[in-house]
This record gives structure tokens, sequence and C-alpha cells, in this order.
């Protein structure tokens, strides 16, 4: 008999938790597949190896020099999940304003019940900025986020990661050599990177996604570029068209081929870049004639969704709103009836008046939380097995504990903090981020229009 993802249909009684639903797969009280069962253990037991634990693609190979997590405390490792519920929830308490907790979308249950704000990376940078009374943030998502707060919040705020151990692998496709690089190599093409032509545009015009390092965000800045997250991506891509005649886009190609496609710009003009190649693999005049140049990176999440999938949740479920995230690839988007991002997906959901069948592209964690928040309605992920974001999944409510506890006690643990040098290109880039509003509809709208 096929596995059936029993644990994650959208039912009144749904457990928001994915981590309930492997623990049941793995025990065999569900039927289910998941795509790891290392999943299962606590990530300590993973945290003093390379790697960006159990769930990664096999291809996703982590830089040398990645951070990784020490010990984390037995006391924290071996208590249960009521007892690291009540330690969080005290600390909590005992520290009051001083604290403010972010937490991502993608997180585990356990973790965003405590979040004070959550949210995409947009809207977590945003909080990040607006709590300037806080002493410490604790930032509940990944390693680049938590430089990005860093980087929006005052010198006298800690910025907490709990799990240092919490990368991102799409945003190690782009280091800074590589991008240095290829910035040189395209100055061969279009010389003076600063001179405006006679509609007063520059060549190129760099933009990276939220999801890379500090040091990519500096290199945009000093460059005249801008930072852009999945839900405004649209309106990031319109500002750089008004001031250059090609876009640079790093480091996920999807996020850069769909919304450019959304917004007419031919696939021709939009050749890849792989670092590992002369000029990116392309010739210097497919690069002349470009608009967007893509980098060639992904995220391995959003890369599981495919058309089959899309077609056998047709199948099996006769009216289906299907709704993928813009980072999946291309021909996903294309079969799909919707593209947006966390927020977008979120929305789409909530004002969905009538019960509907919702099929879901994006991480699982999201899709289980909506799907207990809205038991009117069928929500399920696309993908059935069970495979959450990797690196996320190392922000456990232990880590969480462990963090809390030590600030109540006076001990600052994990601060994450960006070198003055670096952070000062990537706030402005930011900052033409967080000015360039995205409007009120949504970044991609119904793919079959696009």
């Amino acid at each position: 008999m096929p596995a059936v993802n029993i644990a994650l249909q959208s039912r009144p009684d749904t457990d928001p938790s994915v981590d309930h639903a492997i623990q049941a797969i793995v025990t065999g009280e569900a039927v289910g597949e998941t795509c790891n069962t290392d999943l299962a253990a606590g990530p300590w037991d993973f945290d003093g190896r390379p790697g960006y634990g159990p769930g990664s693609s096999m291809g996703d190979v982590i830089p040398t020099g990645s951070p990784r997590q020490g010990e984390l405390p037995l006391q924290y490792r071996e208590a249960s999940e009521d007892e690291l519920n009540e330690r969080i929830v005290a600390a909590k308490a005992t520290l009051g304003d001083r604290v403010v907790v972010l937490g991502h979308f993608y997180q585990r249950e356990e973790v965003v019940l405590h979040a004070d704000y959550v949210g995409d990376s947009f809207q977590l940078a945003n909080a990040a900025k607006a709590h300037p009374e806080a002493e410490a943030i604790v930032f509940c998502g990944v390693h680049f986020m938590a430089e990005t707060a860093d980087l929006l919040s005052g010198d006298e705020q800690a910025v907490i990661l709990p799990n240092l151990a919490a990368g991102c692998s799409m945003a190690d496709m782009a280091d800074i050599d590589q991008v240095e690089e290829c910035w040189e190599q395209l100055e061969e093409i279009y010389g003076d990177m600063d001179a405006v032509d006679a509609d007063g545009l520059v060549p190129v015009i760099p933009v990276t996604y939220m999801n890379s390092s500090a040091a990519i965000k500096g290199f945009v800045g000093r460059h005249g570029g801008i930072v852009c997250t999945s839900s405004n991506a649209r309106t990031v891509l319109e500002w750089a068209f008004e001031r250059g005649r090609r876009v640079l886009f790093f480091p996920d190609q999807h996020l850069g081929r769909n919304t450019a496609k959304a917004m007419g710009v031919p696939l021709e003009h939009m050749p890849m870049w792989n670092p590992r190649k002369p000029f990116g693999g392309s010739t210097p005049d497919t690069l002349e004639e470009s608009r967007v140049i893509l980098w060639h990176g992904f995220c391995s999440v959003h890369r599981r969704f495919s058309v089959a999938q899309i077609e056998q949740a047709r199948i099996e479920h006769p009216g289906v709103r299907v709704i993928v995230h813009p980072e999946c690839p291309m021909e996903v988007v294309d079969a799909a009836d919707e593209a947006g991002s966390t927020d977008y997906i979120r929305k789409a959901i909530e004002a969905a008046s009538e019960p509907t069948t919702f099929a879901i592209g994006t991480e699982v964690n999201l899709v289980q939380r909506l799907a207990a928040q809205h038991p009117q309605h069928e929500i399920f992920c696309l993908d059935p097995v069970v495979c959450p974001c990797s690196t996320m999944y190392r922000i456990h409510p232990g880590y969480l504990a462990w963090v809390l506890e030590g600030l109540v006690a006076g001990t600052v643990l994990n601060r994450i903090t960006v070198a003055p040098d670096v952070a000062a290109p990537a706030r402005v880039a930011l900052e033409r981020m967080l000015a360039a509003k995205p409007p009120a509809a949504p970044a991609l709208t119904d793919s079959s229009a696009s």
C-alpha cells in the first residue's frame, strides 16, 4: 500500500506540529513518509557535524568555516516539550520588554507559539527595526536573517540566533568572492559600471535576495543596488529598472526568473550566471542583450515541488486551488493557479470565504499551521513527503529556552554581529528595500496571465 500522508491532512483536530507528525511517522503511529528519519532526533545530535542537517539535499555542500553550534547543556536536551514550554514562558515573563522574539513562518510550531512576531523575512526585518526599546532580539530563523536584524537594530541591542548551525544553503550559493569576480567580468563587457547612458541608466543594478549574507548585501549597497524579498521582488525590480539597463539578480534564480517573466521580460533576455564558468557560461553578446542576469542558485525546499505533484493534486481533488512560492521552478509556477510569497499564501487562504481545497507549494511547517488555523478548508502540502527546511528546523525549543534563560542570568549567548565596514553599505541596501513598499496587489498573480 502506498504511503499516504495522513499526518498532514486538514481537519478540525489537526495538530499544527510537523515535529509531532514526523515522530508519529518514524514510530509507525501514522502512515506517511519523511525525507529523513533523523529529523525525529534532536538537532543537537548533529551540531558537531558539518552540513545543513537532516533533510537537506545531498547536493548542498556547506562552505568550509560555516558556523557550528557548541554543545547544548544536558538539561535542555533532556527536558520534555512541556517543561521547555514552561521554561520559555517563565523566562519571557521575567524579561518582559527587554526581549523581543521573532519567528519565521517556516519555524516549527513549538517555537512559533513563543514568538512576539511571526512573518516572512521582509516583515521580520521591519519588526527588528521597530523595537529600539528591546535589549535583545532573539531571531528564530536562520543566520542571514539574524545578520539583517543586527544591521537594522541599534548598536546597543544584542541579536541572538538560538542555534548557530541554522544557516541557509541558498545564501551560501553566492559568496562574496564569487560575486566580486562576476562584477569584474561584467565590467569587461559593459565598461564603467557607474557610467550613465543617454537614458540616464547605468549598465547593471545588483539586486540580492534577502537570503544572502551581510557581505553580499554590503556589496549591493556599495554598487547602487538593493535587497528584495519574495513579497516585494516585483517592486524592487521596477526600482532597479528605473536606474539600470539590466539587473544582476542573486542568489535565487527562480524568484528572479518568475518575477521578471511576470513583468514581461523574455526568457531569452535572462541568461544564467554560473560562477564556476567564464562569463557565467554565457557569451558577451548574450550578456549585452540581457535584461536580468540570473545567478545559479536555488532553494532546496522549493525545488522539491513539481508539475507532476500539481497534476496529481488536480486528479485527486477536482477544483483544487494550487498556490506555490515564487522560489519554485518556472514550470511549477506556470502550472499553479497562483504564486506568491509566504505572506501572500497566508492572506489568500484567510480571504477565502467559502470552504476551499488548497494545495500549497511551500515549506511544510507553514502549510500545516495554516491547515490547523483554517479547518473550514482542506489544506495540504503539494509534496506528500514530510520534509521541513533542514536549517530552519535546527531551531528547537531547547535552544530557545537556553538563550532566554541566559538573558535572565545576564548572559548573552550566540550573539550575531556584522563588522562595521560591511554593515554600513549593507544598511544602505536594506533601507532602499524597506523604502520600496510593495503595492497592495500580490507580487506575482495568476500564473496563467503572466
